[in-house]
């Protein structure tokens, strides 16, 4: 899904009312699998739409996102793939992300 498709897919839960929360990609430093911009819905039931990038980091800000629709809050999540049995095995990026979560 690109972002312009993402973006109509926010507009159009926005006004159906349906509860989600926008995962979108605020800054990065070194190697992500993913660059600033990338976007992502999370919706409560654990569905997404869009990627900011797989795997663990992904995960954690899922996990960030739930709370975020539960709150109805907005929040920052720092995802850190420097470091991690992964890491060690290249199987990570080695950079880190800074990711905003908005509810929608």
């Amino acid at each position: 899904m690109d972002q312009m498709q993402l973006i109509k897919r926010t507009l159009d839960i926005r006004k159906g009312g349906e509860k989600a929360a926008l995962a979108t990609i605020i800054r990065t430093k070194g190697s992500t699998p993913r660059k600033t911009g990338s976007r992502m819905i999370v919706f409560p039931c654990g569905r997404i739409e869009g990627t900011i990038g797989g795997g663990c980091g992904e995960a954690e800000v899922i996990e960030k996102a739930f709370q975020v629709i539960q709150s109805n809050t907005p929040s920052q999540k720092r995802v850190d793939l420097t470091k991690g049995l992964f890491y060690e095995d290249g199987g990570i990026c080695g950079g880190i992300m800074d990711v905003f979560i908005e509810p929608i």
